[in-house]
């Protein structure tokens, strides 16, 4: 028997290799913790004369294995005695332990191996050459903390070294102490004694931190708090998730009472019931990073933390429900004390970060406070994407009616609204500039923009000119068109100014918003001095404006234009990548709401007769020779004359039987197609029969394990959760976390909704589930291009996506590996991904495909570590000595090639390029589009290096793919649900035939994981046409949606239109099928203009363009009447905005 070898590389690997330049000592002491190091290094400086010579040093230094091996070489090597504390156990630094244990056991070194935490690792103390009872010992003085138990660590070693010093055993500090600025550790009892009526807020912080004396941020924090007009106080705890501090912080809950709080711990604290000693306040918790990096290093990052930092201060604390605030202290190394060679770290506060976190506590405490009846609250509605029709604008749901159903929730509540109830109807005439009037005088709005920064302030003025300039500027003022209802305003979120305007080229991703948007919101902050926002729905373009990806400055867009505000968000349960761009940058609460109702297709017009036909025939068969014969001419013909026979790839040269059998295949594929056929209310749910095909998604993927009562029960419940929600929220109080996910996955977990969006935590993408997933899916991609091509493909461009990977678990990146015959590595306990291992030729049983990603603005944010995953992947595959048939990249790099294989927009980029331009209709060619696509993708991302300029390395990529791959993981939304995938798809696929390539572009559905399906673009978009977009049952039901449902048929029209431009993927019947059902058929036509004319007009723009370009060269001669004919009538109605 032969073992086939797999090669592997790490993450760790991709660290800088550094020399701490410490010279050996008697013991050597390493720690991820600061703490442990700043405590010994205070105990060993005050008792130096009796102590052993020491090394101290941080593990997060010593990731490398380089770095490692120098360490050793040149310090471990000469100790008499070596501890690690280690947190996360073994495998957070497997390398470097089991180096140091052979190390010491080779020399007779003492060696203590320690956990970072609470949990016993047996594994740890296998490594260690000391008897459990000394390891314990030393554990007990790091775990306690303080500089008394490190001192007395110290002495523990050296009697290990035969000294003859007394010996204290570790001293327990409490899990739970009080702290006071100035005075230090206080009894909870004293600070359960209130000495004021101020509304309190409470700060949890770690007891390590207290007990290194590292406090000066909290301490800071403290004070703000303090300005504001509220109660601080602090506690500092071994961790949330430690029994012991129940029963005492509870007690002190329940005395306080805080409005809020304020939590700088790290991680999780959810206990196996999913509640957190939190919960009991019933109070938001803001997240409060005091960060691992220097101020520095996140004043001059675009993401603004490290995957560290954003995955156990951001992504884990997010599972509890906390909403992010800021960072307000950074690490400082103090002076290297040269007898220790090290200088202790500690956290440096940043006073405007405090002054924000405090302010916004202020506020969020307000609502705490505060009557209903005196509440101010703004509900604002999305002008994105800011296209004809548009306006109101949310992701499945109506936002004319939700809006209405809102104002009635809070004038039930209590809600001081003025005697007015506002209804969908109204709110529709807002979106038609119909409502009343906001006005912001310019000297109003010149007051509140000194408090913008001078750079900030010169972005606008080079950027858009002069205030008075804007277009929403008339007659000395501002105006934006607005519903009042009392003490609720109901708004219009401005445009913030379209790439076509800015004076610095579409292209420039830094360019800030208008003069408007900036006046709207300080004026309604400032002057209206509203006490809540409410955006409603997925999404608006506040959380997109420029700056860092989180842990924001006052520079940053999206502070600067909101400033310190709770902001409660209803979102669609399904997209968790956008949701936690809103929590993430705007600090926002995101309300997951319910996904629209599915339903099957079905089949419509002449399919419905084309199916009877096949019925008949199948009935026929065996029985009537003659018959049959004429029955399949018939179906043949009519195919061909709906344009279904191009649609589904019919050959000519095929036997009726086969052609049969491929129709009837493509009939049952529309027919089963998914589509929404209404959208949601919020606060409202639709009933059973509407429910019934999520209800089986969910039923199916359970595989029996869940009753179909249980899911419609949480259907059904989902309707008043997410107004329950909406209302604690509006109170100030606590809104419990749940996931978010597609429901149609068979995501049960996401149900009910009315929850506090979370996401996992990204360190573990892709999950071993995603590994299969992606696999199989990897290999239907090759049995499709097989097919099609009689031979492998060489190399794959694919799009990442954030949300669909946060759904997923990652099978798109699993996919992509899967391509390259790689896989990921994971940690034992954590499941946290640690690298890779690259599979041997005879066990992947193909050649390896050359796979390029091209990422979205929001996955580069998201995903750093996936990235340099990849980037390590391609590496690892291309160092193997293989041939070049079997190993292109291999081939790449013998042929001095760029391996540069992950490419993006710039940082700070986001959203779509090409399929913009094309939406402005002001293009000349398909070639200046594919110039767009190339031109918004001309970084590259890795692990050796964050990002550089490679837009020659993206333009040989694209120009060598024999194919895109673009996969959709869910059936609630499809190709036509906006324009996102005609840019990277079509935009793809312009720029490959500028390059004089015409690679596949292949679509694929992972809807259900165990049954992936490629087909060709043109095939889904064919399906998607007639399935939904010209299927006089979904029309119907968007029609019922009034004005929002019409501006769903336009946003499908722009998204046909989109790859139209960019694409081949749009044969011209389906303009014929789509003209058919929306402008020629009378009654769907005139419903539409009385609803949306702006959205009709939109969409005989779009019709006239591609007529226009030769796009679409209609069947009928009187096309480009009806289309004169529908101008016409549209401009007799009174109001086109």
């Amino acid at each position: 028997m032969h073992l086939l070898a797999t090669s592997g590389a790490d993450l760790d690997d991709l660290e800088q290799a550094v020399d701490l330049a410490q010279s050996p000592a008697e013991v050597v002491v390493l720690s991820f913790s600061d703490s442990d190091l700043s405590a010994l290094a205070e105990a060993w400086s005050a008792g130096a004369a009796e102590l052993p010579s020491l090394r101290l040093a941080s593990l997060k230094r010593l990731k490398h294995p380089m770095s490692v091996d120098l360490y050793i070489d040149r310090v471990v090597l000469g100790a008499r005695a070596v501890v690690v504390r280690c947190l996360g156990g073994l495998d957070y630094w497997r390398y470097g332990m089991e180096r140091i244990a052979a190390v010491c056991r080779s020399r007779n070194i003492l060696f203590a191996a320690l956990p970072g935490d609470d949990r016993a690792d047996d594994r740890l103390d296998a490594l260690s050459t000391l008897p459990p009872q000394v390891t314990s010992q030393l554990y007990g003085y790091l775990h306690e903390g303080g500089v008394g138990n490190a001192r007395e660590c110290l002495r523990y070693l050296a009697t290990l070294l035969g000294r003859d010093l007394p010996v204290v055993q570790p001293v327990a500090i409490g899990s739970l102490v009080g702290f006071v600025p100035d005075r230090g550790a206080v009894s909870i009892d004293e600070l359960c004694r209130p000495d004021d009526a101020r509304p309190a807020a409470l700060i949890t912080f770690y007891r390590a931190s207290l007990l290194a004396a590292d406090t000066a941020g909290v301490a800071a924090l403290m004070r703000a708090l303090e300005r504001e007009g509220l109660a601080a106080v602090a506690v500092a705890v071994t961790s949330l998730k430690d029994p012991s501090i129940v029963a005492p912080l509870s007690r002190l809950i329940d005395h306080r009472r805080p409005a809020i709080i304020l939590n700088a711990t790290a991680f999780s604290a959810l206990r196996e019931d999913g509640s957190t000693v939190l919960d009991v306040a019933d109070a938001p918790v803001l997240q409060i990073i005091q960060a691992q990096s220097s101020e520095d290093a996140w004043a001059s990052s675009s993401r603004g933390l490290s995957p560290t930092d954003l995955a156990m201060n951001v992504v884990l604390p997010e599972l509890d429900g906390r909403l992010l605030a800021r960072t307000i202290a950074f690490k400082g190394e103090a002076a290297v004390d040269e007898r220790l060679q090290f200088g202790a770290m500690r956290h440096v506060p940043q006073p405007d970060r405090i002054a924000y976190v405090a302010q916004l506590a202020a506020r969020w405490a307000r609502l705490r406070t505060l009557p209903p009846s005196e509440r101010r609250v703004a509900l604002m509605l999305s002008d994105y994407p800011a296209r004809g029709g548009r306006r109101g604008y949310a992701v499945g749901l109506d936002t004319s009616a939700s809006a209405a159903a809102i104002a009635a929730l809070v004038a039930e509540a209590g809600y001081d609204l003025g005697g007015v109830s506002p209804t969908a109807a109204d709110v529709e005439a807002l979106l038609r500039d119909e409502a009343g009037e906001l006005v912001v005088p310019l000297a109003d709005y010149q007051g509140q923009l000194v408090r913008l920064s001078d750079d900030l302030q010169r972005a606008l003025q080079d950027n858009w000119g002069a205030a008075d300039a804007d277009p929403a500027f008339r007659d000395g003022a501002f105006r934006f068109p607005v519903l009042r209802a009392g003490r609720l305003s109901i708004l219009l979120q401005p445009d913030r100014g379209s790439r076509a305007d800015r004076k610095s080229g579409y292209h420039d991703t830094s360019v800030p918003p208008r003069h408007a948007y900036v006046a709207l919101y300080a004026h309604l902050r400032e002057v209206e001095k509203i006490d809540a926002l409410i955006h409603l729905g997925a999404h608006g373009t506040l959380e997109w404006l420029p700056g860092k990806a989180l842990a924001l400055s006052r520079d940053c867009w999206p502070e600067a234009v909101l400033g310190p505000l709770p902001v409660i968000y209803p979102f669609i349960v399904n997209n968790p990548g956008e949701a936690m761009q809103a929590k993430r940058r705007l600090a926002a609460l995101t309300l997951g709401h319910l996904t629209p109702p599915l339903s099957h297709a079905g089949l419509h017009g002449p399919l419905r007769e084309l199916e009877g036909l096949v019925e008949e025939y199948a009935e026929a068969d065996g029985l009537d020779k003659r018959r049959l014969r004429l029955l399949e001419d018939e179906i043949i013909a009519r195919a061909w004359q709906s344009g279904l026979a191009a649609d589904c790839g019919l050959d000519r040269s095929m036997s009726g039987r086969e052609a049969i059998a491929q129709l009837d295949a493509q009939l049952c594929d529309i027919k089963e197609l998914a589509v929404r056929d209404r959208l949601h209310v919020f606060g409202q749910a639709p009933d059973a029969a509407a429910n019934a095909l999520l209800s089986d998604a969910i039923v199916a993927a359970a595989d029996g394990a869940v009753e179909r009562a249980v899911v419609e029960a949480r259907i059904r419940t989902s309707a008043a959760a997410e107004s329950h929600a909406l209302l604690a929220a509006l109170d100030g109080r606590r809104v419990a976390a749940g996931p978010a996910g597609a429901p149609s996955r068979g995501r049960l977990d996401v149900l009910p909704t009315g929850r506090n969006l979370t996401a996992i935590d990204p360190r573990a993408i892709p999950t071993r589930t995603a590994v299969i997933v992606g696999a199989r899916a990897a290999d239907e991609v090759i049995r499709r291009y097989l097919q099609e091509h009689g031979d492998y493909p060489r190399a794959l461009m694919l799009d990442l996506w954030a949300s669909a990977s946060l759904r997923t678990g990652g099978d798109d990146l699993a996919q992509a590996l899967a391509y390259l015959g790689a896989r990921p590595r994971w940690d034992h306990n954590s499941n946290r991904v640690t690298g890779i291992e690259v599979l041997p030729l005879a066990v992947l049983g193909r050649p390896r495909i050359d796979a390029t990603l091209r990422i979205s603005g929001l996955f580069r944010d998201l995903f750093e570590a996936q990235i340099a995953l990849f980037d390590l992947a391609v590496q690892t595959v291309a160092a193997r000595d293989e041939d070049d048939a079997d190993n292109p990249l291999a081939a790449a790099r013998r042929r001095g090639e760029s391996l540069a294989r992950v490419f993006g927009g710039a940082p700070g980029s986001y959203g779509a390029v090409a399929a913009d331009l094309a939406l402005g209709m002001a293009w000349d060619s398909r070639a200046e589009l594919g110039e767009a696509y190339l031109d918004g993708t001309g970084y590259s991302f890795g692990g050796a290096h964050d990002h550089a300029p490679a837009a020659d390395a993206f333009r040989a990529r694209v120009r060598g793919a024999d194919a895109l791959v673009h996969t959709q993981d869910d059936r609630e939304r499809d190709l036509l649900d906006g324009e996102e995938v005609a840019d990277f798809a079509g935009g793809f696929a312009a720029a490959a035939a500028a390059l004089g390539a015409s690679p596949a572009l292949l679509h694929l559905d992972t809807s259900r994981p165990d049954q992936p399906r490629a087909r060709s673009f043109s095939e889904e978009i064919a399906r998607v046409v007639r399935g939904r977009l010209t299927n006089p049952r979904w029309l119907a039901g968007m029609l019922g949606h009034g004005h929002r449902g019409v501006a769903e048929i336009a946003q499908g029209v722009d998204a046909l239109y989109a790859f139209a431009s960019t694409s081949d993927t749009v044969p011209e019947h389906l303009f014929d099928l789509a003209h058919g059902a929306l402008l020629r058929d009378g009654a769907v036509f005139e419903a539409m203009i009385d609803r949306n004319p702006a959205a009709v007009a939109a969409i005989v723009s779009r019709f006239e363009d591609v007529l226009k370009r030769r796009l679409w060269v209609p069947r009928r001669n009187a096309v480009a009447d009806e289309l004169a004919a529908a101008r016409a009538r549209l401009a007799r109605t009174e109001t086109v905005p």
